[in-house]
């Protein structure tokens, strides 16, 4: 992937390859929970909710079999993203950074404006990230919060120091969460920030491929 300031911080990225819709049984630990995190559950039903919006998004793209065969581990790559997003709040907390939701309507107008209008960005965040339509405001408020803690901390996310900082930072964070993921879903690496076998969820391509360029530059 392709590592650059302009655009990071999105949910879900890292997408492995069809799982059927996940079943509700927990570790022993933690019955129906895919994981929990701080004490709060992230539950399977949570889980599936967000996999199905995928997947009714993808289904009803002219494109559905290409999208739906390229994000085969779904399940496993949105718990991953869920779990991030909370390391990500965590850290940003500590470092005093706030996001307004004004914030993020400025972040879409960009987005939207670089892509070509709103139903294009829609389009290609499914097709290349496979983010769902109702989640784009979340995933471009993790853009903004990465890049404001970037800058509190002093890291160049397009740099190899400025990422292995970044990583630094939410690694500390992470450590402190007791993260404890259903085995069934993987171990959770807290100095990584990720789900083993799963990518660093906040970094992403600049420029989608095909055309537009729908990373966000938010410094």
């Amino acid at each position: 992937m392709i590592r650059r300031r302009t655009a990071i911080g999105v949910s879900a990225v890292a997408l492995l390859a069809t799982t059927p819709l996940l079943t509700a049984c927990g570790s022993d630990a933690h019955p129906g929970a895919a994981a929990v995190v701080e004490g709060d559950r992230i539950t399977v039903s949570q889980l599936q909710a967000q996999v199905r919006d995928v997947r009714d998004a993808q289904e009803a793209s002219p494109q559905s079999a290409e999208l739906i065969a390229g994000t085969a581990q779904l399940g496993r790559a949105t718990l991953n993203s869920m779990i991030f997003d909370r390391v990500l709040a965590k850290a940003a907390d500590d470092a005093g950074i706030t996001v307004s939701r004004r914030d993020v309507q400025q972040a879409r107008a960009e987005a939207e404006r670089a892509a070509g209008g709103a139903v294009k960005l829609r389009r290609m965040w499914l097709q290349q990230y496979a983010i769902a339509p109702a989640r784009i405001d979340n995933t471009l408020r993790t853009q903004v919060v990465m890049d404001r803690l970037s800058r509190k901390i002093g890291a160049d996310s397009s740099t190899p120091e400025g990422q292995a900082k970044i990583v630094k930072a939410l690694g500390d964070a992470s450590s402190s969460m007791n993260i404890d993921v259903n085995p069934r879903y993987g171990k959770w690496d807290a100095k990584q920030v990720r789900l083993g076998g799963t990518q660093e969820p906040w970094l992403r391509p600049a420029e989608p491929q095909g055309g537009g360029g729908a990373g966000i530059g938010t410094g």
